[in-house]
């Protein structure tokens, strides 16, 4: 049994398929799916339906499905506004195509989306979550419970860090970047043991905007974007305390792709976006 991540298809059905071909995900593995399903790319609701129809598969909301919620619920112009800017547009003529039995079970489905995860892999705990955390916040709640940086955050019950997530900022879980990627969390020591916080939203190739101590640069050879790696030093006995895993498919082709991360072992699947998909 392993443990796969993905995250910010946005659209991109065909190379999010081939990745989780690639990837040979078993009926005993279980993945996580970090949001941003839909928008910019030319079949989100095919992704929904992909995803929707994998087992043993957990999904969080990203900031681009609650963009979607929003306008449903709203019907305010200034948010239709905001979802079609942001690339709403193939979203929306997508759900018009559905059937209304479908349309209807697809945002139902949205609506009850979590924020955030909290998993142990490997002997590893990960917080999982669209776009990042306060980690300031987070660990001034777990100083309520006097787990703090003298006790080290190695052992933290994962009831006490799910409490802790729970008081995150909405926003902040969707949208935060700066303050997430150009700073480090504090949750991992220097004996390199802690939670490791994995999260989209942030397209890798813009990560050197805000991120210090990348594993990597964020294009390969080819010039496909990576996941990258992000922290590691001697406060951290080495051991990255984030990991973007946002392949920047929303760009499309050619620099976009979609990728798979096995936790068990980080090793990487992608799948390039090609032209006209």
């Amino acid at each position: 049994m392993a443990t796969y991540v993905t995250s910010d298809a946005h659209g991109h059905v065909r190379a999010l398929d081939r990745a989780l071909e690639l990837a040979s995900i078993g009926p005993e593995d279980t993945l996580y799916v970090l949001g941003d399903m839909v928008d910019r790319g030319p079949d989100p609701v095919g992704v929904l339906r992909l995803v929707k129809s994998l087992p043993n598969t957990h999904v969080l909301m990203g900031n681009h499905e609650n963009m979607l919620l929003t306008t449903l619920s709203t019907g305010d112009q200034v948010d239709l506004l905001t979802w079609e800017m942001n690339g709403g547009g193939t979203t929306a003529a997508g759900l018009d195509g559905c059937s209304r039995e479908e349309y209807i079970d697809l945002v139902e489905w949205i609506e009850n989306l979590g924020l955030f995860d909290v998993i142990e892999v490997g002997g590893r705990t990960y917080i999982l979550v669209h776009a990042g955390i306060d980690a300031l916040a987070l660990r001034a709640y777990l100083a309520t419970a006097d787990y703090g940086p003298d006790e080290g955050y190695a052992h933290i019950p994962h009831v006490l860090l799910r409490a802790a997530m729970a008081k995150q900022d909405p926003e902040d879980m969707l949208w935060i970047r700066g303050e997430f990627w150009g700073e480090p969390t504090g949750l991992v020591g220097q004996d390199g043991a802690g939670p490791v916080v994995i999260a989209g939203h942030t397209p890798t190739v813009l990560l050197a905007r805000y991120a210090v101590g990348m594993s990597r640069r964020v294009l390969d050879e080819r010039e496909r974007a990576c996941m990258v790696e992000v922290g590691a030093c001697w406060d951290t006995g080495g051991v990255a305390d984030r990991i973007d895993i946002d392949c920047s498919a929303a760009a499309g082709a050619p620099v976009g792709r979609v990728g798979v991360m096995r936790l068990d072992d980080h090793r990487i699947f992608y799948a390039d976006i090609e032209d006209g998909e």
